[in-house]
């Protein structure tokens, strides 16, 4: 067998690939492998970080005998009614201008709730790439839309034990004329079990969920108005339990360690990955990305209003039923508390500073309060969106403290006057002022409130929001034409 002779430079170039290949295995064994802790021994690590021996137990919502069950009385809800004013700076000067909001005191509160209550997004944060892996064509009630399955791929070169893929899909009208506006849902995609068929209409997340009476779901009332819809998935980057904070897009930026106390929890996670699917939307001829808004429920509202705060780019905000670490009072005890949400289920979403507001400091020793996580979406319109507490079919239930939002748009409200908007324009402070009946709408400012008589759901409220956000986002009518007729 004749042997073929290799030059002098193909041999160099072999050896030199080889040593590189050599080296990047070396490197990636030496990498420490990702922590595979418990939410309690991870739970546990942080208070030691800290030096907490032990944390007050959160409320129990579901015993009505149990000594620790919620308050749901008015008369004890305001332990601590003083709420740091959105408008005076730590040097206590007043704010007075909207120079001097953007450029001083908003400043500052982001810090605090970039220190304290939320966590820090890593300088390292890693690259994203999207890929669009699929495209179907259907309608979607009588508008043929366009669906697009998109992954974000996210870069771990730095950490290959951890890999990262942000699941998206993105639905337009397929007979539009331009860029349409586009709402942005944090939610499940369901049909991705259901490949290669037609149920949800194909490719629409949820369809047949949130309809009002058997008539329109709130994806065909967007594509009413001439907008498209998305869903983004936050579990597929981050989970939403404290063992999965060594894993996802924390994990990969910690490679595989514990947090540091001031490191991002889940709900800004979640929120850095609403901002990525921005980036993408302002990529696709499809979209007008500058009338992009951004939508979810419960947990998923707390991350709205996280991602609204944050990110100056989304144009509007629907936060449904976001209680704790959303819209509702930190300083109110009425259904959760503090304390909940720095206990072993919850504390995922906070940073881990959060944990000491639960002992030994308390909910009053918090720099900042929701009404100021609010203050920040300012001059951008926010809708703020509850169930009934009480007395209607399926009410929602007292957890999420309906009133303690309600207070809380009041205390943002001269933020948005400072900047030239109109805020909930109700009578009295927010510890006076009467809230609204049921299903009584506020939408005549720029913070908008409505209680629909409804459970823990924002379905009853997106005719409400959409006819308040006409004002705001604009939208080309689609064509409704048969999807044959389209291809």
């Amino acid at each position: 067998m004749r042997h073929k002779k290799i030059s002098a430079s193909a041999f160099i170039f072999a050896v030199l690939t080889a040593a590189i290949f050599c080296r990047a295995q070396s490197a990636s064994t030496h990498l420490p492998a990702p922590m595979d802790w418990s939410a309690e021994q991870d739970h546990r690590n942080l208070m030691e970080q800290l030096g907490i021996k032990t944390l007050r137990p959160g409320a129990d919502g579901m015993n009505p005998h149990a000594a620790n069950y919620q308050n749901t009385d008015e008369a004890k809800a305001n332990p601590y009614p003083d709420l740091p004013d959105p408008l005076t700076m730590k040097n206590r000067e007043k704010v007075t201008t909207p120079e001097m909001w953007w450029q001083q005191r908003r400043p500052e509160i982001v810090e605090d709730f970039d220190h304290e209550v939320y966590g820090r997004v890593p300088k390292n944060v890693p690259k994203v790439t999207w890929e669009v892996t699929g495209i179907i064509r259907t309608n979607n009630g009588a508008v043929p839309v366009v669906t697009k399955h998109l992954v974000g791929h996210v870069d771990n070169s730095s950490y290959p034990p951890i890999s990262v893929n942000i699941q998206l899909t993105l639905t337009t009208p397929a007979n539009a004329t331009g860029p349409v506006p586009v709402m942005l849902e944090f939610g499940f995609d369901f049909s991705r079990f259901f490949r290669g068929t037609n149920r949800f209409g194909g490719t629409n997340a949820f369809r047949g969920f949130g309809a009002f009476g058997g008539g329109l779901n709130w994806q065909q009332l967007v594509l009413s108005n001439g907008w498209g819809y998305a869903v983004i998935v936050p579990t597929s980057y981050q989970a939403d339990n404290g063992a999965g904070l060594t894993k996802g897009i924390i994990g990969l930026c910690n490679r595989g360690q514990p947090r540091m106390p001031d490191d991002w929890g889940a709900l800004r996670a979640w929120a850095w990955g609403a901002s990525r699917a921005l980036d993408y939307f302002e990529t696709d001829p499809a979209v007008d990305a500058k009338q992009v808004g951004i939508e979810g429920l419960s947990r998923y509202g707390k991350a709205t209003l996280v991602t609204m705060a944050y990110d100056p780019r989304f144009a509007i905000a629907l936060v449904g039923s976001s209680g704790k670490g959303g819209a509702a009072l930190f300083r109110r005890n009425f259904g959760e508390q503090v304390e909940n949400l720095t206990g072993t289920g919850e504390y995922h979403w906070m940073a881990g500073n959060f944990l000491k507001y639960g002992g030994p400091l308390t909910p009053g020793d918090l720099p900042v309060d929701s009404h100021e996580l609010i203050a920040l979406c300012a001059p951008r319109p926010v809708f703020i969106s509850y169930g009934a507490m009480s007395g209607h079919p399926g009410a929602e239930g007292t957890w999420v403290d309906q009133h303690g939002s309600f207070m809380a748009a009041i205390a943002a409200g001269p933020v948005y006057q400072l900047l030239g908007k109109k805020d909930l324009g109700v009578p009295g402070n927010y510890l006076t002022a009467p809230m609204p009946p049921i299903n009584t709408a506020l939408t005549n400012g720029d913070l908008a409130w409505r209680q629909h008589d409804g459970g823990h759901t924002d379905a009853p409220n997106w005719p409400a929001f959409l006819e308040w956000a006409d004002r705001y986002i604009h939208g080309p009518l689609p064509v409704l034409r048969p999807l044959s007729q389209t291809q």
